[in-house]
């Protein structure tokens, strides 16, 4: 049985714990000096623009998948999960708004890395690839199409940007510069080994998770622990199996679970007469885009946990 989806919560007000910052989806307080409660809104970026209308549901669907994640990969690497219940962190009355959609995790210090791996050649791997053949720095042999299965999973990793900014890809050898060469190497060496073993579960759903990034901190005796949000439609590609092959055929996107139905309607929309420049405010979403946007989000769970 789904559980109930609670109503919509485009940003949490929770008058008992300290703010410490409003992310695109996140929002964290302060428990005390050694734990953050996260909140997954139901807000929904799409361009690093904000949209005004919430997708309900979606950030108890992406707290549900990280948590389904942090059970499976528990041998590859320690999570930041505390194993208390979220709701104990706050006032009786705030407890709707972080009932299903929060996590209660240790504070660690943030290593400044998005650890991006790829499986497969799509979204900016792959305009990167047409100029230059390669992706970060990875060379990638010749012939490759939009989509195409690489032999080896790939680590192209990014520099954390700023908020509002845009991630910043960079190479294995930048990141040796920032972190150090034991490090850099513990972070490639993991997130290749999450991304295999959580490839290959998803392949038993009949799912592909093409690309996905993860995020790590370090705890008090500078130990590497896997942080944030892990494997959700938000910070991962997933396709159904189904529709793959013909995709690849023609050299188009396959369908994919996420807020794919935002942007193909913005990418159309007008303001004032003329199309969306993709800066804040972004256009009003319509009722049918938000209803299939959650819809897809709640399918990846139910066919990823079945």
């Amino acid at each position: 049985m789904t559980q109930p989806v609670p109503s919509a919560l485009h940003t949490s007000k929770l008058h008992s714990l300290p703010l410490l910052a409003r992310g695109k989806v996140r929002d964290n307080y302060a428990v005390g000096s050694d734990r953050i409660l996260m909140v997954a809104s139901d807000r929904l970026s799409a361009f690093d623009v904000i949209m005004g209308e919430p997708i309900p549901g979606k950030g108890a669907l992406l707290t549900q998948m990280a948590l389904y994640w942090f059970d499976k990969l528990g041998d590859i690497c320690p999570n930041h999960l505390t194993g208390e219940a979220p709701e104990s962190a706050v006032q009786p009355d705030e407890v709707p708004q972080v009932q299903l959609r929060s996590m209660l995790v240790k504070r660690l210090k943030p290593v400044p890395i998005e650890a991006v791996v790829r499986g497969y050649l799509a979204g900016s791997g792959w305009k990167e690839y047409q100029e230059s053949q390669a992706v970060c720095g990875v060379p990638l042999p010749a012939g490759l199409v939009n989509s195409a299965k690489l032999a080896e999973p790939i680590y192209t990793p990014a520099a954390k940007a700023e908020a509002g900014e845009h991630d910043e890809n960079i190479t294995f050898e930048r990141t040796v510069e920032m972190v150090g060469p034991e490090l850099a190497a513990q972070i490639r060496d993991i997130s290749i080994a999450i991304y295999k073993k959580a490839a290959e579960i998803a392949l038993t759903k009949g799912m592909i998770i093409a690309d996905t990034k993860f995020e790590f901190g370090l705890d008090e005796n500078g130990k590497l622990v896997l942080m944030d949000e892990v494997l959700t439609p938000d910070s991962s590609r997933y396709w159904p199996v189904e529709g793959y092959a013909d995709a690849l055929a023609t050299g188009a996107n396959p369908p994919s679970y996420d807020k794919q139905f935002v942007r193909d309607w913005l990418e159309q929309a007008k303001v004032n007469g003329k199309p969306w420049d993709k800066t804040a405010p972004a256009p009003r979403l319509p009722q049918d885009v938000i209803d299939k946007t959650a819809a897809k989000y709640r399918e990846a769970l139910e066919r990823l946990t079945a």
